[in-house]
């Protein structure tokens, strides 16, 4: 066994401390500060402190090093993966965390390594503290633009080729997957969810002509970015990325169920829809009114109570035990009535 497997066996801030002064070509690198950041149900972050002697990155760090959460979400990409499309966002512009060195070395699980940022992530104080947003329309606006910076990466693109074809038609595509989901449940359950049944027949009858394929975020939403100084610093968790309408991002970041504290602000809990979407609008999206993204906010609300029954699945089934999963169940009832509310009559 070489030092780096040796390291890692033992513990894995020796690993990441050993394979880091390889990469950095360091004389000497130490981490000092080893701390796992709050958040995280998916994928773990962990804070570094880093002081490095000698090589091109002489000199001190603060870094965050995102690796495999214990438990594991099958839709979720790689490390590896997500590390490629951290890269195409910062090279398209988007306000991300830089990405810097992925290690896939064979001798633990894969990680890489960011600059770490500074902001506030969290939705409930975000959503109702005017000193953390003190202009609520520009950074609505930040959000509207950045979305539309990553919008702009289009494919065929080399580095995401994991990410496979696009669908011909994002929103049949989309519903196909979330009925498959919702059966399976069913199936395993023996329950049935009308409302939700109802929703998918209804975005089935009115899917819209798709719009050609970009990359999604696919969780572009508040709780998912950082704020500093009340601006937009980072956008944060790549790990559902993928091609597809670019509607998407947009009805899920309008969705109710993100906007916490402040119901009455659609974009988020942050600004208004109408901000959000002018700020795309110049940062190059597509124009949009509010009126065309209700077809998909319907459909981010299906999507998120399917997932709320499969985190809760996860936890009745024994595979992950988790209060934290058990409950996330208790939120499609609002989830369904929120459907049904939208779908009162046709766009």
């Amino acid at each position: 066994m070489n030092a780096l497997a040796s390291a890692a066996a033992a513990d894995p801030r020796a690993r990441a401390q050993a394979w880091l002064a390889q990469a950095c070509g360091a004389r000497r690198l130490a981490i000092e500060r080893w701390e796992r950041l709050s958040g995280g149900a998916i994928q773990e972050n962990i804070a570094l402190d880093v002081t490095v002697e000698g090589g091109p990155h002489a000199g001190r760090h603060e870094w965050v090093l995102r690796t495999d959460a214990p438990s594991a979400v099958a839709v979720s990409h790689s490390r590896p993966e997500e590390f490629e499309i951290l890269r195409a966002a910062h090279a398209a512009g988007v306000r991300v965390p830089e990405p810097l060195f992925l290690c896939r070395d064979g001798d633990g699980p894969d990680f890489f390594v960011m600059r770490r940022v500074p902001g506030v992530a969290a939705g409930h104080r975000l959503s109702k503290d005017e000193r953390l947003v003190p202009d609520r329309a520009a950074l609505a606006r930040e959000l509207g633009a950045n979305l539309a910076r990553l919008h702009a990466v289009k494919p065929p693109l080399a580095a995401l080729a994991f990410l496979g074809e696009p669908p011909a038609d994002h929103a049949r595509a989309t519903i196909a997957g979330y009925r498959r989901d919702l059966d399976a449940l069913g199936a395993v359950r023996g329950e049935a969810w009308p409302a939700l049944e109802w929703g998918l027949a209804w975005c089935a009858r009115h899917a819209p002509a798709p719009l050609p394929s970009c990359l999604l975020h696919r969780d572009w939403r508040t709780g998912n970015y950082l704020v500093h100084e009340g601006h937009l610093a980072a956008v944060l968790d790549w790990e559902f990325a993928g091609w597809g309408d670019p509607r998407e991002d947009l009805g899920w970041m309008l969705a109710r169920c993100w906007r916490f504290a402040r119901p009455d602000l659609e974009a988020g809990g942050i600004g208004t829809a109408e901000d959000f979407l002018a700020g795309y609008a110049e940062g190059g999206g597509r124009a949009t009114i509010p009126q065309e993204t209700r077809y998909w906010q319907v459909l981010a609300h299906l999507r998120w109570a399917v997932i709320a029954l499969q985190q809760a699945e996860r936890h009745r089934s024994g595979s992950q035990r988790s209060l934290e999963l058990a409950l996330t169940a208790h939120i499609v009832p609002e989830l369904e009535l929120e459907i049904l509310e939208l779908t009162q009559e046709a766009p």
